[in-house]
């Protein structure tokens, strides 16, 4: 009987091990939306214009959903929306209201990565459920999968409202919160690398993540959680100059992290200034990234262009594919 239970108990341990090896635990995707369920509108980093939360309300309910403003959404202390405490206030009680279903912030801008520090990873998962946005958003989208749950890079208030509810990004956000995954295909690019590559989509704002880097709490390419993964990083940026994204991708590759990746998708560098007229953005950045033995895609749709930006699962595991045909980025449950 001893011999049976130190048999199972070695096979127990030796199948932990396995799966730590493996890349540990899968990240949790949160519960698809339903009809009348609640999503709260916050400001985590700048203040939105005084119509967007409203606007972005409108079209939550125009697709059946219940949606509720934060306290401190028009709330102004200096560039952001609100003292430190009063967006972690909102954060908190949007995360750990078991009724709030989803998170949609009102918009990027600066400050998202202030609220960190108060914030725990408990805090992140205790409820889980999809916060969406993009660019400084993308320092909770680290938060988010740092601990243990997927996370929607996508338009935001802003889009939402402006956009409206029958445009067709912010359906696609809506068939994502619905349970829906996402398979994209879009023109090949004359600098695309061939190749497939299979892992979980990270990434988001290039300055963003590359300025989380190296934190011990919320850098999402070194989170116990994320290591042994295969990863497929995006990312996207406005209005940095061809030397500083260059200078931010030197850190990644300096870095290891580009030794660690399967594929890599550039998304869209918007209001950038050439340097050269023949010379942009996508090819210097080639330069580096073609050095790798991965599949590479270019001007993919994920950028701050409301209409070039299509809602990327960051933790969700995916297919991408670079043929000289095009790209398809496929999400998948497994």
């Amino acid at each position: 009987m001893n011999t049976k239970r130190a048999f199972l108990t070695a096979a127990i341990v030796l199948v932990a091990t396995m799966t730590a090896l493996a890349g540990g635990k899968k990240l949790k995707m949160p519960a698809p939306l339903k009809v009348g369920d609640k999503v709260a509108i916050i400001s985590p980093a700048s203040t939105p214009g005084e119509d967007n939360p409203e606007k972005a309300a409108a079209t939550l309910r125009a697709w059946g959903f219940v949606p509720v403003i934060g306290q401190h959404v028009l709330a102004k202390y200096h560039a952001y929306a609100g003292t430190i405490e009063e967006r972690c206030a909102d954060l908190r009680w949007a995360l750990n209201d078991p009724e709030i279903k989803a998170i949609v912030c009102s918009r990027g801008g600066y400050g998202s990565a202030m609220l960190l520090d108060p914030m725990t990873h408990e805090d992140f998962k205790r409820h889980p459920k999809w916060i969406v946005g993009y660019s400084d958003i993308t320092a909770l989208h680290s938060a988010m999968v740092c601990s243990g749950v997927m996370s929607l890079h996508a338009n935001m208030g802003g889009a939402l409202g402006g956009r409206g509810d029958s445009d067709s990004i912010n359906l696609m956000l809506r068939d994502v919160l619905m349970g829906k995954l996402p398979s994209y295909t879009v023109p090949a690019h004359p600098l695309n690398k061939m190749g497939t590559a299979r892992g979980i989509v990270i990434g988001g704002n290039m300055a963003v993540f590359t300025n989380i880097a190296g934190n011990r709490e919320w850098d999402f390419l070194d989170r116990d959680n994320i290591k042994g993964k295969d990863i497929i990083l995006f990312f996207e940026d406005v209005s940095e100059s061809m030397p500083r994204v260059n200078s931010m991708l030197q850190v990644l590759r300096l870095k290891g992290v580009l030794n660690r990746v399967k594929g890599i998708i550039v998304g869209r560098f918007t209001d950038y200034k050439h340097d050269e007229a023949d010379y942009d953005m996508n090819e210097m950045l080639s330069e580096t990234l073609n050095k790798y033995n991965v599949p590479v895609c270019y001007d993919f749709p994920a950028s701050h262009d409301e209409d070039w930006n299509y809602p990327m699962i960051e933790g969700c595991p995916a297919i991408l594919k670079v043929t000289p045909d095009g790209v398809t980025l496929t999400f998948e449950k497994k």
